[in-house]
């Protein structure tokens, strides 16, 4: 376990560490094989090179800018949750039957089908059965509703909206996933359209619910239209996703415990007891108390279905290409386009080095308290060793909490996910280094919350990193004023567009 000192031995480490990083490829020579029988100092050390070096340097030497200014909370922008006297709820008085809904993805997909489910069954006056998370393919969780979300919380903060039960009545034993997967069942629903309207669900799924009791929908991801929908349908969504919709406990324990060392630096008394103790006493606690919630999603799968250039040279390129092929066949549509078009298209997903580079241009200096939230990052350690440069204080869920802890949580990519999005959520500002589910997810609860996010702009940024000859100065100035309305400022929702994104206007009330 790695313990933490004093801010000013993390800036001396950092500095150290900044400085060995950067070694071989400011002082080349001094790496270079004196002969075949004398082989280099680090050559099993295979880091990816630093892209965009100039920069880099001037980052590691940079000083306190607009901090203060970046942690200041966002003001009142007009919009307000809506209350109950706003939208009452209203429970049908008989149930036509039930529906039961089959839900593949990750968290945060399942999350937003979770959200439709309640609706659907409200559309069609129906009971709803507990929602049933299938196992992804990808992270082999097999994690249940309620592993993860604390169901009497949901059940009871929607009991005046919908029914909702933990288990089908005994005439309905035989209705399970094998039944299912084993021949075609007259009351599955296995056509609904993407987006589909309510109408749809009224004159398709109806008529089962009459002749059967009970309705299953699979698949069911994205199966609801944003459009045209009642008023108090969309508000229905709104409240399953922000309120009827929280983890279990021992998550929400060790999420607190997370914030809580993630807001104060130990003293050098307790870092040599153990820091694992969440910090009680005021009078130890250090730091401003603020920290910055980094999504980081540059794992494999992005990277390889991206089709850019990442730096790790020819054998990085093959491999990728080889993944591509055996993953999706070739047949992924960036791959058409050159690494510089994918970047000037912002089309590329920001390295943990690039990242590093938009924090740093934004102002946040080698003090900043920075959770890493991300699942396996391509490349490892070493890929994240350029940020790790930039921010010494830079953590994640092993640093902060032992393997007791995680013991609950531990090879459960959903649970792992889940704490990740407590924190996120209760951090004083949010980034994701490229968009994707946990982005929108999170980019829309903070927004119902007004809490800052900042989005990166994914094309200026692809257009700086490709410009070489650019100054610090001179990059750092782009970024700011690229990123003066992207820093959690309101967006009305455009049509077709996610309520669970872009909350306004269905999800609040003016102000």
């Amino acid at each position: 376990m790695r313990h933490l000192h004093t801010s000013h031995s993390h800036r001396g480490g950092a500095m150290v560490g900044a400085f060995v990083l950067l070694l071989p490829f400011l002082f080349p020579s001094l790496f270079t094989p004196l002969s075949h029988a004398s082989p280099s100092i680090l050559a099993e050390w295979n880091a990816p090179k630093p892209r965009h070096l100039r920069l880099l340097k001037s980052a590691l030497q940079r000083q306190t800018s607009n901090e203060q200014q970046l942690w200041m909370p966002l003001a009142n922008q007009g919009w307000k949750t809506c209350s109950e006297s706003d939208i009452p709820p209203t429970l049908p008085e008989k149930s036509q039957g039930y529906i039961q809904v089959f839900l593949d993805g990750g968290l945060n997909q399942q999350r937003m089908g979770i959200c439709d489910a309640v609706a659907v069954a409200k559309i069609l006056n129906a009971s709803l059965f507990i929602p049933q998370l299938e196992v992804n393919p990808v992270w082999q969780d097999s994690s249940m509703f309620m592993d993860i979300f604390d169901v009497d919380h949901f059940i009871n903060v929607l009991k005046d909206d919908i029914s909702i039960v933990k288990e089908l009545p005994d005439d309905f034993y035989w209705s399970t996933r094998e039944y299912y997967a084993t021949a075609i069942r007259a009351n599955r629903v296995k056509t609904a359209p993407v987006h589909a309207s309510a109408n749809w669900y009224i004159e398709n799924v109806s008529p089962i619910l009459k002749s059967y009791g009970i309705a299953a929908i699979a698949p069911f991801s994205h199966r609801l239209a944003f459009d045209n929908m009642p008023k108090d349908i969309q508000h229905l969504r709104c409240k399953v996703n922000f309120q009827a919709l929280v983890f279990v406990p021992h998550i929400r324990a060790l999420g607190d415990a997370l914030i809580s060392r993630l807001k104060y630096l130990p003293t050098e008394r307790e870092s040599s007891t153990n820091y694992l103790n969440v910090v009680t006493d005021s009078r130890s606690k250090q730091g401003n108390g603020k920290f910055v919630v980094l999504h980081l999603r540059f794992d494999k799968d992005m990277a390889a279905h991206s089709a850019c250039d990442f730096g790790g040279g020819k054998a990085e390129k093959l491999a990728l290409a080889k993944y591509r092929q055996v993953i999706w066949q070739g047949r992924v549509l960036n791959s058409q386009f050159t690494d510089e078009e994918l970047r000037s298209q912002g089309r590329c997903p920001l390295t943990p080095e690039e990242i590093g580079l938009l924090l740093a241009a934004l102002g946040f200096d080698n003090s900043t308290r920075l959770y890493l939230a991300s699942h396996k990052v391509y490349g490892g350690e070493a890929r994240i060793s350029t940020l790790r440069s930039l921010f010494p204080l830079m953590e994640d869920k092993k640093s902060l909490a032992s393997s007791e802890e995680r013991a609950h949580i531990k090879g459960k990519a959903s649970l792992l996910a889940a704490l990740d999005y407590y924190v996120g959520m209760h951090s004083d500002i949010f980034i994701s280094a490229s968009p994707g589910n946990m982005h929108n997810a999170m980019v829309g609860h903070r927004t119902y919350l007004n809490l800052k996010t900042i989005r990166p702009n994914m094309a200026l940024l692809g257009q700086l990193f490709l410009n070489k000859s650019l100054t610090w100065p001179e990059f750092q100035e782009a970024v700011v004023e690229g990123h003066k309305n992207r820093q959690g400022q309101l967006r009305l929702r455009k049509p077709k567009k996610s309520i669970y994104t872009y909350p306004v206007p269905d999800c609040m009330c003016s102000a």
